[in-house]
């Protein structure tokens, strides 16, 4: 279990956390949300041991592994397969224990060191590893080659990759969604629900939040607090907190008014002197209730009417996309593509990363030319084009304003009055960039900051098609959500590729299928694409299974035999049924443990719902006597729960107590 203690968290003179505490379950998956500088990662980093905490405690049981994806792109000429197999700390500390018994020439340590690599899966890791990272989109011809051969946003995949294979307790996920396309957040999806261990994740994208968490924790205000359910259920049970904070507080500033009313009329009055007084004293004694606030005013969007809006907006004829080569070849990505787009359209753009939607986007774009056919606009089409990789091409030296001058230049709309800088700072005010962050150098923004940046510069140029690439990777909750609001009300027509199943849900009436080197209508929603994922998921395996191979297409990895294998596997086997017998009871008895607390944590969110709303004093008092015996009995279940995780993780590691 993981408990945090009345725990106070700083980052310089920043406060994140002050006596805050909550608890985590053995094999519980969590979210972790809150706003953007709320302290989440640090409270990772504290979790992996990279930062200490500043008051209060946090435990974490004895021997559990934590893995994390590291947030840097590695630089490395190792193959793909390698580094991710690599992840496996465990795997690549028994190859070197059976080295050294090699070297030792110890016939009874290498016997145990080759059937501790089999325990560990040395037979199958390679498979293992290749079997995550086709699940994360690469391609098979794509297996061994170098790490540093690949983009920015595929080695962030190989991280993830590598953070899967390594054995662990506790897995902690810092925004992997990310640098997926919706193939591959299907396949993490599905990856996750069968993971053993504790999951705690941080991510902006609810879909994932709800399928992956079946609790989260809520950072604001200095604390941590606890609901059941994804964040579909947090956003329910919250409202109905702050309802029920803001009712409570209505109530006590009424009596606080009564009080106050009586005090100034009879504090005066002999005969009413002494009931003044009284009720003066409860005037003092009472704690305020503070106002029930959201975390945060969501940003803002108003769209500026454009010009034209032409209808059909574009007429694709036979044309072809792709990339036009240096030697003067080309390589065709999608073929034969006839479509039309038409005014009011709200079209998601579905499949596959490498499937061609951002090389179509491009070209729609007029970023790339299409290499053969025919795309034709409408008359005075006004394009607004938000890339994949829009936050790279800022400049890192340029503030919000001088960008938005910039853009009124090349616009050739300099000196009129909506290029003022009054006017622009107004306008940026409503993207949240507010008094001197106007002046702030892009290099120093964060990446939510940067992508409201180009959020506000595609408004501005009053587009009547909007082409969208991955716009939510930076964007928190509520900004996307304000953003599924603002594309809810362009009157234009919208192009949508995303990973974010709620913005596409939420602004798409149709979706296109781009697969197999063309372009198609897909007939279904999001549950249909997903239903086919899983399906083409598991016509794959069965292929494979039917023709012999591994679940990764790959023969599993050859290790050296050892000197007696069959000899090897009974010792191991004497030796795992010996400490079965051990730590039988001991496992039984944290089991009873775990579901017990289960079963008050389960009381304890139904106790704060019911303190939530509107009930009697009467009811309010039991409620919080039984949340006191609860709280205790917890106390006590988790002090023997620590005793046994040590005894038990004493006899796997052969210290057994006297």
């Amino acid at each position: 279990m993981i408990v945090f203690d009345h725990l106070t968290l700083r980052r310089g003179a920043k406060v994140l956390l002050e006596d805050a505490s909550a608890r985590i379950a053995p094999g519980e998956k969590v979210a972790l949300i809150g706003r953007n500088g709320v302290g989440k990662s640090s409270l990772f980093a504290l979790l992996a041991g990279e930062l200490h905490e500043d008051g209060g405690s946090v435990h974490m049981p004895a021997g559990w592994r934590v893995a994390q994806v590291a947030q840097h792109a590695p630089d490395t000429q190792e193959g793909a397969t390698d580094f991710v197999l690599a992840g496996d700390t465990q795997l690549t500390a028994l190859r070197q224990q059976l080295a050294a018994a090699e070297r030792a020439g110890d016939g009874i340590a290498i016997a145990q060191a080759h059937a501790a690599l089999i325990d560990a899966g040395a037979l199958d890791a390679r498979a293992r590893a290749k079997a995550l990272i086709t699940g994360l989109g690469f391609a098979q011809s794509e297996l061994e080659r170098p790490v540093n051969s690949f983009s920015g946003g595929w080695r962030m995949r190989l991280q993830l990759a590598r953070a899967l294979m390594a054995p662990s307790d506790a897995l902690l996920l810092d925004e992997p969604t990310n640098h997926l396309d919706l193939d591959a957040l299907v396949w993490l999806e599905g990856w996750l629900a069968r993971y053993a261990g504790t999951l705690i994740a941080i991510s902006h994208d609810r879909d994932f939040l709800d399928a992956a968490c079946s609790a989260t924790l809520h950072m604001a205000d200095g604390s941590l607090r606890r609901y059941t359910g994804g964040y579909s259920a947090f956003e329910k049970l919250r409202a109905t907190a702050l309802a029920g904070q803001q009712a409570e507080r209505e109530r006590q500033q009424a009596r606080r008014a009564q009080l106050q009313r009586f005090v100034e009329r009879f504090r005066y009055k002999a005969s009413k002197a002494r009931q003044a007084q009284s009720r003066l004293k409860a005037l003092e004694k009472m704690q305020d209730i503070p106002p029930a606030l959201a975390d945060g005013a969501a940003m803002h969007i108003a769209w500026r009417a454009p010009d034209a809006v032409p209808d059909p907006m574009l007429t694709i004829q036979g044309a072809a996309f792709g990339y036009r080569l240096e030697g003067g070849g080309e390589r065709r990505v999608l073929h034969d593509v006839t479509a039309e787009v038409r005014a009011g359209q709200r079209i998601g753009i579905l499949g596959a990363n490498g499937q061609g939607k951002s090389t179509f986007i491009k070209t729609i774009a007029r970023t790339l030319a299409q290499l053969a056919g025919e795309v034709r606009e409408g008359k005075n089409l006004a394009i607004g084009y938000f890339a994949q990789h829009a936050l790279d091409a800022l400049d890192a030296d340029a503030s919000a304003l001088a960008h938005m001058q910039h853009l009124a230049r090349r616009l050739g709309l300099e000196g009129s009055d909506e290029a003022r800088e009054g006017a622009l700072r107004t306008f940026l005010g409503s993207f949240h960039f507010s008094g001197d962050m106007v002046q702030q150098a892009a290099g120093t923004m964060s990446g939510g900051e940067k992508a409201r940046l180009v959020l506000a510069m595609l408004v501005w140029q009053r587009p009547a098609l909007l082409l969208l690439d991955e716009p939510t990777n930076h964007l928190d909750l509520p900004t996307r959500e304000a953003l599924a609001d603002a594309l809810n009300s362009f009157d234009g027509t919208l192009m949508l590729v995303s990973h974010d199943r709620a913005l596409l849900r939420s602004v798409c009436d149709e979706f296109w299928l781009v697969a197999g080197g063309g372009i198609v209508p897909f007939e279904g929603d999001l549950h249909d694409y997903r239903r086919l994922l899983l399906e083409q998921a598991r016509q794959r395996r069965e292929a494979l299974k039917a023709e012999g191979k591994t679940p990764a297409g790959a023969t599993p990895e050859k290790t050296e035999k050892p000197v007696n294998q069959a000899e090897a596997r009974r010792l191991a086997a004497r030796q795992r049924a010996a400490l079965a017998a051990q730590t039988a009871p001991l496992k039984k008895r944290l089991t009873a443990l775990e579901a017990r607390m289960a079963e008050i944590a389960a009381r304890q969110n139904a106790l704060h719902e019911l303190l939530a709303a509107p009930i009697t004093t009467e009811e309010r008092a039991a409620a919080g006597r039984e949340l006191k015996e609860l709280d205790a009995e917890n106390t006590a279940i988790e002090n023997e729960w620590l005793q046994l995780s040590e005894e038990i993780e004493a006899l796997e590691h052969g210290n057994q107590k006297p």
